[in-house]
């Protein structure tokens, strides 16, 4: 890949070639290569966390980017205000552990502030969110999402390799406690390891008030973590939901379930047996049932890496292009361009022997 500084001339970043102030005729909404429209921004803040997800770094863990290989504050606003240009409205933060960026809340209240952003969310383990939850809700934050793959405090000590479940679950109760709901909690489900329990995750997200959502155990990461042994489709979550909830057919993603959110879980209700109040639960299919069909999302890294898929690791640097003088039209055109080249989807499914692991999600961005 290789570039020159914008005055006057092209920026030729991989293989894109693309002049100062040019501006590509735009469709209705950004389109990808293959005429999806893309709405949604995981943007990534940082590639450092505080813990050491078994599936997702390994038992020595990762080499972390230079600080100065990071976006800073005002480059990220660029970004966000390049893709609210080109009629995104939904952003949510990621990491890494995004809590763990210096000055956090400076940076959501100048995101929430470019003009455009409709829907701006965070994803978080949850441990460093309770006493700030409520100043991130002043500062414009709408919603979060919390990963808790256990309930049982030693489990969730073995899988992050760090921290209390019970800081967690006081995550939760801020984050409803601020306002930033329906929270909605993620659990990655290994067949072995926490697939007994499912019926109690449901339970605690329903007296919480939270959205739970399935996802399953996807090949990402960790070569020798997956296997076919540890993944677990949404039809066997379902089977064993069945010994304690009567399980009604999927109603279809977010907007067709009537549910807040852009992101890929379709959603379904489940009925107690023995009577009481249906819950709302989402699965994340992203291994048995692929949702690339109707994929609606784009991610830049911490280094302002922009990648199309979780599949693939190739990235266009944004970075490059803003420290190299290059304007908020190149940054756009950039943008447009790279999505173009977005593919049909990804080869994650076992079964077609198709299986692809790829950097750790610490690194990509969750």
């Amino acid at each position: 890949m290789s570039s020159t500084p914008t005055n006057g001339t092209a920026i030729d970043l991989a293989g894109l070639s693309i002049g100062r102030g040019f501006r590509p005729e735009r469709p209705p909404a950004l389109v990808d290569g293959e005429r999806r429209a893309v709405k949604y921004l995981r943007l990534s803040v940082t590639d450092r966390c505080n813990f050491r997800c078994r599936y997702c770094m390994p038992d020595e863990g990762v080499a972390f980017e230079p600080r100065a290989a990071v976006l800073e504050f005002e480059e990220i606003v660029r970004v966000v205000r390049a893709f609210t240009r080109l009629g995104i409205t939904r952003v949510r933060l990621t990491g890494g552990e995004p809590l763990l960026r210096r000055d956090f809340v400076d940076l959501t209240r100048m995101i929430a502030a470019v003009p455009g952003v409709e829907d701006l969310s965070l994803s978080t383990n949850g441990f460093l969110l309770p006493p700030i939850a409520r100043e991130l809700r002043d500062a414009g934050l709408r919603r979060v999402n919390i990963s808790l793959d256990t309930l049982d405090p030693g489990r969730f000590r073995d899988l992050t390799r760090y921290g209390s479940v019970e800081r967690v679950l006081e995550a939760v109760d801020a984050a409803n406690d601020a306002g930033l709901g329906p929270v909605k909690l993620n659990a990655v489900v290994i067949r072995g390891y926490n697939d007994d329990e499912l019926s109690a995750l449901v339970r605690y997200a329903h007296a919480k008030r939270a959205l739970l959502r399935f996802i399953e155990f996807m090949p990402i990461g960790v070569d020798g973590f997956w296997s076919d042994r540890t993944f677990m489709s949404v039809d066997d979550m379902m089977a064993r939901l069945a010994d304690d909830f009567i399980v009604h057919p999927l109603r279809g993603f977010a907007h067709e379930a009537g549910v807040v959110g852009g992101g890929p879980a379709r959603y379904g209700l489940l009925t107690p047996r023995g009577g009481g109040e249906p819950v709302e639960v989402g699965f994340i299919t992203a291994v048995s049932q692929s949702f690339c069909s109707t994929c609606n999302r784009v991610r830049v890294t911490a280094t302002g890496g922009l990648q199309e898929c979780l599949a693939y690791p190739g990235q266009l640097s944004l970075r490059d292009i803003m420290r190299q003088g290059g304007s908020d039209d190149d940054v756009t055109a950039a943008i447009e361009r790279a999505l173009f080249q977005k593919g049909p989807g990804h080869q994650f499914d076992p079964r077609g022997g198709g299986v692809r692991t790829c950097q750790t999600m610490s690194v990509t961005g969750g």
